[in-house]
């Protein structure tokens, strides 16, 4: 096998970086005739952008259980308004509260929806909403979930012991 000449060496080196230089010329040329055609007041493309995410608030009603008393005992309850559930939202606030207001079968309200005169839902947390005459006024009432009784609780040796 005849040996190869050591001047063959740089001289494949040479031509490789030649290509190299001569391939990012070509690309940067390329770039800056895009870049420079395009007219200089035209705006950039918007992306669409997600629509937001619609409740539906009849839907979160079943979902967090709204049905019709199954007696009148709910009816001759002392308190006017009772809270059944409430669904925070992630964006913005966004969320629900199921209240049934005079024993009637409860009804998902908004931040901000009205619940009767004078009386606003100001806003929600984990197990609370908090109501008031206007939206950025003081708190006027707070209605919490009730606690679960300790009978729907599961019992410590109920528990899976592997």
């Amino acid at each position: 096998m005849p040996a190869m000449p050591t001047a063959a060496r740089p001289r494949w080196t040479l031509r490789l970086a030649t290509l190299v230089v001569w391939a990012l010329l070509g690309v940067s040329l390329a770039w800056w005739g895009l870049k420079l055609s395009r007219p200089a007041g035209a705006p950039p493309v918007p992306l669409a952008a997600a629509a937001p995410l619609a409740v539906d608030a009849q839907a979160l009603a079943r979902v967090l259980g709204a049905q019709a008393p199954a007696s009148t005992a709910a009816a001759s309850a002392p308190a006017r308004l009772v809270l059944q559930g409430v669904l925070v939202g992630t964006q913005n606030g966004d969320g629900a509260a199921l209240i049934a207001v005079d024993g009637k079968p409860a009804k998902p309200y908004r931040v901000g929806a009205e619940l009767q005169p004078g009386l606003i839902v100001q806003s929600l947390g984990r197990r609370e909403v908090r109501l008031g005459s206007t939206l950025d006024g003081p708190v006027t009432m707070t209605l919490e979930l009730p606690r679960p009784s300790p009978s729907l609780s599961p019992s410590p040796a109920g528990r899976g012991r592997g």
